[in-house]
């Protein structure tokens, strides 16, 4: 493999992993959801949930 390809191949990868301009609070919003959306989520989609929440509360004043 071509050393041009290599970088080029390298810059691609790293272009793909930078964040929104602003960082998380300009790109995300606290996920809020139906009483019946609640009802039906596992206990894994609930820790998913709750961890952005309160990951917006800590860095970006979110309130509940």
């Amino acid at each position: 493999m071509g050393k041009g390809l290599v970088l080029a191949t390298t810059v691609a990868a790293l272009v793909g992993c930078t964040t929104a301009r602003g960082g998380f609070c300009a790109a995300a919003a606290p996920m809020r959801l139906s009483a019946r959306a609640v009802e039906t989520l596992s206990d894994q989609e609930a820790r998913a949930l709750l961890a952005h929440n309160r990951k917006g509360e800590r860095l970006c004043g979110w309130r509940p």
